[in-house]
């Protein structure tokens, strides 16, 4: 490896401690030791952590955090908890919340597939789940296949609603194959945002870092809502 490389790694891995550090110390992260455990603000977020009965929204797998705090600027009378396992990925949408003063978004470090432990039956109103890793060769590990499906039943309201924007038709499809076998309500379906919703702001307002690139390398942006049945 050339000096320039060792020193690119180097820098890079030196960020990466510093962020974690500094995820660290932030008051809004929230990061889990025992995965196995209930965690002490489970059924309390709105009451002990937000101070007010606001319903919650969860950003699964919200790595930089983009949806989280912007849907968090939009709507001030509701909760926002991003969720996901990298620290240092959090730490962007984490400082950015610091840095504005936005005191309606808190960031939860853990695994997705253990939401039940920190959240009660019907904490959470809705999901978001924007780009999420299609899993090309794993369905069982995408965030809206049966397994997921039935952990976010474990939290969310009665006909609670996720939201899936994705660049992936591999997932897409999937979803909408799911959706379908499972009898699930459709709320909205769009194929082509930028083609044919432009003007829904909610979706094409807030893009998150992968969004940008998949737009500039010309994919096409889905979307989807629906409901969970009880």
């Amino acid at each position: 490896m050339d000096q320039a490389k060792a020193g690119t790694v180097t820098m890079g891995k030196k960020n990466k401690t510093g962020r974690i550090a500094e995820v660290n110390q932030f008051p809004h992260v929230i990061q889990y030791v025992d995965f196995e455990d209930e965690h002490e603000l489970k059924g309390k977020w709105a009451s002990e952590e937000f101070n007010h009965e606001n319903p919650i929204t969860l950003e699964l797998a919200c790595g930089k955090g983009e949806y989280s705090v912007n849907l968090a600027k939009k709507f001030p009378g509701r909760n926002f908890i991003g969720v996901d396992i990298k620290g240092p990925r959090i730490w962007v949408g984490a400082k950015e919340a610091v840095e504005q003063n936005i005191t309606n978004v808190r960031f939860l470090r853990a695994f997705i597939d253990h939401l039940e432990n920190y959240f009660s039956k019907g904490e959470v109103e809705e999901i978001w789940i924007p780009f999420s890793d299609p899993y090309l060769k794993k369905p069982k590990k995408r965030l809206t296949s049966p397994k997921f499906l039935n952990i976010y039943r474990k939290v969310l309201k009665p006909w609670g609603t996720i939201h899936l924007k994705t660049d992936s038709k591999v997932l897409y499809n999937y979803t909408l194959d799911v959706i379908k076998r499972e009898d699930l309500n459709v709320i909205t379906r769009i194929d082509d945002v930028y083609r044919d919703a432009p003007e829904h702001e909610l979706l094409t307002s807030i893009q998150t870092y992968y969004e940008k690139m998949h737009l500039k390398e010309g994919k096409t942006i889905h979307y989807v809502a629906f409901q969970l049945t009880p």
